[in-house]
């Protein structure tokens, strides 16, 4: 990947870039290409440096991206930035085959690769367009003649005019396509490609394969859709967002499922991240997913900006700008396991120098818990200033009502909620501790009183979390190991007595998912062959000490199972469809 590097400059702080493709011994400019991941890092160092880095050098208020935003769950966009590039590509590790190909797009064709003749015949399309038509046919047509006089000698398929073609090919609507030549080269092989999504189609089957739709139930696609589309969205690095990220993501699905090599490119103008989703690393069950993007340093992270000063990384020191790539992992979706809506978690977080494009990997900009313990702080004493999406679709400034503290708390925790659930005890009991001495101050209740319906939500939310956290234990105690200590059958039961007493008495917010997820384990720990077997069947006369303790425990959580499923059964499950937290 090194001679990528040296092709191009990767960035420079004149907002007038020149050219960074070498040139040769004629003054002409070349660039050979020969593996599909040499290309990804030519594009990557492409796109940063002109759709990324030169607009953020030429608008004085570039809007930053905040180190939260790259954190799943990825949250819903809030502003369209009109004047900041997006665009969406496609390269495919083959030729294209244009009748076989499984989207629309406009071919180009490389210098040396013509058509064969098409002998005109009555109500035919017989004049076929030439590459240069095809483009002027797709930009503004104030920006034909630019275009012509540019272009009118040049091969626009060559991968070293590429660059020169961002700016015309930034105004299409719609997808750039790369392939690979005849001699194996990858060049411009077409635009104004549109992505298939088939999305209707795509959110049932995933949703009947992961077990939350049924087929022909209405009641349980109208209850599991959102999370379903929502999940399936950000398997591929999206929140439940525009047509050419939803498309682009859906088409990355299609194209990893057919087994095509493939590279997609994706910028959003509300995101402000490139986003790219690759099977270059073996055909696993999801493609990867990464992002870049220009993210502000947040300044109370001291230790973090020092050493970012040190290594020279920051793209603008005054604005704490740094070159953010991150890297996330999928998690294949488990019912059984509480924090089941855990899609997505980063696996690796880097910083890339605005010079030499070389990546930093030591360090933790975007989940310090630091800076998460004190961004809960903030909010909570009103000195949280910045933005925030209230259940995606109201935008809260700043924090300095009550009113607002309570969305932003809400917003703040549906965010962090799979986060926090599987926290330590330790971080959790600072977080329990902040949030409880703020909402059971007696001093904020006449503030709260006519909020209650807000304050409820955030207390329901808060509710759900702690819940949630000992169910999470009950997983693992139902799998016999408690705080990484293997235990046996007597102290797992005993365990789960004890934590499903408490949990009996903390149901006052009522949340039929974790208590139909609690009966799932009871009674998985019940039905265990082993414990049955040797305990529970076994005749009395054979029974130890150690065994009548185990059975005396096993007909407590038979107790306990019969109280849960009568609580749910007197809710009802009409009553619990709430929205899905």
């Amino acid at each position: 990947m090194e001679k990528i590097r040296n092709w191009i400059d990767v960035f420079s702080k004149s907002p007038r870039l020149g050219s960074f493709l070498p040139v040769d011994a004629n003054g002409n400019q070349s660039v050979q290409i020969n593996e599909l991941a040499e290309l990804k890092e030519f594009l990557k160092f492409l796109y940063i440096r002109h759709y990324l880095v030169k607009p953020f050098l030429e608008l004085e208020d570039y809007p930053l991206v905040e180190s939260r935003e790259l954190l799943p769950a990825f949250e819903a966009d809030v502003y369209e930035h009109k004047a900041l590039p997006a665009f969406s590509l496609v390269a495919f590790d083959r030729q294209i085959s244009y009748f076989k190909e499984i989207f629309q797009f406009d071919i180009l064709h490389p210098r040396g690769e013509g058509r064969s003749p098409v002998p005109p015949q009555e109500g035919s399309y017989f004049n076929l367009p030439t590459n240069m038509s095809v483009m002027l046919a797709r930009i503004a047509k104030k920006a034909h003649e630019g275009f012509r006089s540019r272009f009118a000698r040049q091969d626009i398929t060559d991968i070293a005019l590429f660059p020169d073609l961002l700016p015309y090919l930034a105004e299409m609507d719609r997808a750039q396509v790369l392939a690979r030549r005849k001699d194996g080269k990858f060049y411009l092989a077409g635009v104004y490609a549109s992505f298939p999504s088939d999305l209707d189609a795509e959110i049932k089957r995933f949703g009947l394969r992961i077990g939350k739709f049924r087929v022909n139930d209405d009641e349980s696609y109208e209850y599991n859709r959102l999370f379903v589309y929502h999940y399936l969205m950000e398997l591929y690095g999206f929140p439940i967002v525009s047509e050419r990220r939803t498309s682009a993501a859906l088409f990355a699905r299609r194209l990893h499922k057919i087994g095509e090599r493939f590279l997609v490119f994706v910028l959003g103008q509300s995101d402000r991240c490139l986003t790219v989703i690759s099977n270059l690393e073996g055909h696993g069950l999801y493609p990867k997913v990464e992002k870049f993007a220009l993210v502000q340093v947040d300044s109370d992270q001291t230790d973090a900006i020092n050493s970012l000063e040190q290594r020279k990384l920051f793209l603008d020191r005054e604005r704490r700008a740094v070159i953010m790539h991150v890297t996330y992992h999928q998690h294949k979706f488990n019912p059984d396991n509480i924090r089941q809506e855990r899609a997505l978690s980063v696996d690796r977080q880097e910083v890339l120098h605005p010079f030499t494009g070389e990546a930093w990997g030591d360090c933790n900009i975007i989940k310090d818990n630091t800076n998460f313990f004190l961004r809960l702080n903030d909010i909570v004493r009103g000195e949280y200033y910045g933005r925030t999406v209230y259940k995606r679709t109201e935008v809260v400034e700043n924090t300095d009502t009550e009113e607002k503290r309570l969305k932003f708390l809400y917003a703040w925790l549906s965010k962090h909620q799979v986060r926090i659930i599987g926290y330590s005890d330790e971080f959790f009991g600072n977080i329990a501790k902040v949030l409880d001495n703020h909402l059971l101050s007696p001093e904020n209740q006449a503030a709260f009183e006519p909020l209650r319906e807000l304050y409820q939500e955030v207390w329901a939310k808060y509710s759900y979390i702690q819940q949630a956290r000992k169910v999470r234990l009950l997983e693992d105690i139902s799998q016999r190991t408690l705080k990484g200590e293997r235990i046996g059958y007597a102290r797992m039961l005993e365990e789960a007595v004890a934590l499903l007493k408490e949990l009996k008495f903390e149901i006052a917010h009522y949340f039929d998912p974790l208590v139909r997820h609690m009966i799932g384990l009871m009674e998985k720990i019940l039905n265990e062959r082993y414990l049955v077997k040797n305990y529970i069947d076994a005749h009395d006369n054979e029974m130890t000490a150690y065994g009548q303790k185990v059975r005396r425990n096993y007909q407590k959580l038979v107790g306990l199972l019969d109280d849960f499923q009568s609580v749910r059964k007197a809710r009802g499950e009409s009553f619990s469809r709430q929205e899905n937290l």
